[in-house]
C-alpha cells in the first residue's frame, strides 16, 4: 500500500518513542512517500521538535535518520499540473502548505496520512477520502 506521509505524522513520531506513528513508520509493510517539501518543513520546525521531544537530541536525530530511510521523497516535477491544481483547490481554504502532500496522493493514487482533523474533515467535504488509518 502506498502512503503519503504528512509532516505532522513525522513530527509526532519524533516527539515520543512509544507513539503509534513511530511504530507504523518503522515497522509497517506500507511504502511511504512524501514530497521533498517535507525536508524543508523538518528544518523549519527543528527547534520545536527537539524542544517537545521526550528524547535527547541525539536520539531524535538517530530516529530521524532511520525513518527518513523508510520514506521515498518525490520531486514536485513528478506531479502533474492538473493534480497540483486540484490539490490546491482542495487545500486552499484550510492550509495551502498541504497542497504538495495531497497532490502527491492524487498523482500516485495513494492514501494520505495526516493528523490534521480540520484538513481531513475539509477534504472529506470536498470529495477526497483516501486517508490512511493505521491499525
Amino acid at each position: 500500500m502506498k502512503v503519503i506521509v504528512d509532516a505532522n505524522i513525522l513530527f509526532s513520531a519524533l516527539r515520543s518513542s512509544n507513539r503509534i506513528f513511530r511504530r507504523q513508520l518503522y515497522f509497517s509493510e506500507c511504502t511511504f512517500f512524501a514530497p521533498k517539501f517535507l525536508i524543508v518543513e523538518i528544518f523549519e520546525h527543528k527547534e520545536r521538535i527537539l524542544e517537545k521531544s521526550k528524547a535527547t537530541p541525539t536520539e531524535v536525530y538517530e530516529y530521524l535518520d532511520n525513518v527518513l530511510q523508510k520514506i521515498t521523497f518525490v520531486s514536485n516535477d513528478y506531479i502533474s499540473i492538473a493534480n497540483y491544481v486540484e490539490a490546491y483547490r482542495l487545500c486552499k481554504d484550510v492550509d495551502e502548505d498541504d497542497t504538495p502532500f495531497v497532490a502527491l496522493a492524487l498523482e500516485m493514487q495513494a492514501f494520505f496520512w495526516t493528523r490534521d482533523e480540520k484538513l481531513k474533515n475539509h477534504l472529506y467535504r470536498m470529495g477526497f477520502s483516501h486517508f490512511f488509518e493505521p491499525t
